[in-house]
């Protein structure tokens, strides 16, 4: 990970700074995918027996689902630590979540740290959807049976995303509460694993 300097005087190598919510939109994409588990109570009802059912291993997915959500967290911790480069830093705090909300300039040290997150945001959000899906599907294929208030828990994490979108809260609030549906869904996901069936 890049050291990014405290020293916020030398405005010798400075640039504009990426847009934050480039970084933010897709990072909370990926909690909504793993949020999304909610849906499986009442849709996996109306199942197929002759469905192919999925060669994964239940435990490999819960266990990577569980490395993205801890992925997730630590990336909305990054994001926390570097406010000027992705949470609205500046006189742009205030701003509701949208494009173009660029926080003050910033050195090239942080723009390598934008890009690295980036990365690793995409790999994730990848990661978050496939390994959400095979979750949703060993839950459809009985393989975990977990009781609804973990499913309501999934419920009540993918409202708060929607309520950082809909009522477009400032940049920095975004981030925080992302962290906190992140932290959610590691212990979430924790619990859907000690509902999976052995064998």
């Amino acid at each position: 990970m890049t050291k990014i300097g405290t020293d916020d005087s030398d405005d010798t190598d400075t640039r504009m700074p990426p847009d934050p919510f480039a970084a933010v939109l897709p990072a909370l994409a990926a909690l909504g995918a793993i949020a999304s588990i909610a849906a499986i109570n009442w849709s996996g009802q109306e199942k197929l027996a002759a469905r192919t059912r999925t060669k994964r291993k239940t435990g490999a997915a819960l266990r990577d689902l569980e490395t993205c959500c801890m992925g997730l967290a630590e990336i909305f911790k990054r994001f926390q630590k570097h406010p000027r480069v992705f949470a609205g830093g500046g006189g742009q705090a205030a701003a509701p979540l949208k494009f173009g909300v660029h926080g003050q300039r910033i050195r090239a040290d942080a723009q390598k740290l934008y890009l690295q997150l980036m990365n690793d945001i995409a790999s994730m959000l990848v990661l978050a959807t496939q390994n959400a899906f095979d979750v949703m599907t060993a839950v459809e294929d009985g393989d975990i049976e977990a009781p609804e208030e973990i499913f309501f828990g999934f419920g009540e994490q993918q409202e708060r995303l929607n309520e950082i979108i809909q009522s477009r809260v400032p940049l920095r609030v975004a981030v925080d509460t992302g962290g906190e549906i992140a932290d959610k869904l590691v212990a979430l996901v924790r619990e859907l694993k000690r509902h999976q069936k052995a064998g």
